[in-house]
């Protein structure tokens, strides 16, 4: 059984996770510290990062990072969590940057201020627990999503739910997450589900099935919203 999808899943629902580089200062150990992320279409995890940062100068000279994405509430044991090791390199990926920015607005500061640059994981194996018990070793291209037609369209659909839809991604918020919220803006799709800023935070809201194009992901928001008014 291919557990991909299913860790991808799982990492599409987290906004921050602990980046670990090769350390220039202490050679042989890593340096680890936390860090807000999102995915790109493909589920590789993009993030934005100094020029001063420790970050940028250990990958600047060693590609090789591994980056844990895991709750911080409750029994961690119980809970699952994916480590994925591969190359963080800088990327001028204009759509993944984009999506960054409407996930972490606040990033278009960071860009003002200059020296801050993009940088994209190419996983190369990932280490996914479950749960207690349930390990997974999976290869980074059984993680990673295909080139679909859903991410071409992910502008057009963000644009027509937030014009012609808010009342809908409202109601997806109380149905799905039990969030009575006044604002609810679409800031992200993709093949396994779609975020909401919802107020003051981030929704994550899974489709039942890999969503390949527009027309697939209109029928998903469409039952959704039947179901959310029932």
């Amino acid at each position: 059984m291919n557990r991909g999808p299913e860790a991808r899943r799982m990492v599409r629902h987290f906004r921050s996770g602990v980046l670990a580089t090769q350390s220039l200062k202490f050679h042989g150990y890593p340096y680890a510290s936390a860090l807000p992320f999102c995915t790109d279409q493909h589920g590789r995890v993009v993030v934005l990062i100094s020029h001063l940062a420790e970050h940028t100068q250990n990958a600047d000279h060693d590609r090789r990072v591994s980056f844990l994405v895991a709750p911080s509430v409750g029994d961690l044991q119980e809970q699952a969590r994916v480590t994925l090791i591969g190359d963080l390199t800088p990327t001028e990926n204009s759509a993944a940057a984009a999506r960054y920015l409407r996930y972490f607005p606040e990033g278009d500061r960071y860009l003002g201020i200059g020296g801050f640059r993009f940088f994209m994981l190419e996983p190369m194996s990932l280490r996914y627990i479950a749960g207690f018990g349930s390990i997974h070793t999976i290869a980074g291209e059984s993680y990673l999503a295909p080139q679909l037609a859903i991410g071409e369209a992910e502008s057009e659909i963000l644009a027509h739910m937030n014009a012609d839809h808010a009342h809908n991604l409202r109601d997806y918020c109380r149905y799905v997450h039990g969030r009575t919220v006044e604002n609810a803006q679409m800031i992200g799709i993709d093949c396994d589900g779609f975020d909401v800023q919802a107020d003051a935070e981030v929704l994550r809201f899974d489709f039942d099935a890999e969503v390949k194009d527009a027309g697939t992901a209109r029928a998903e928001l469409v039952n959704l919203a039947k179901a959310s008014r029932s």
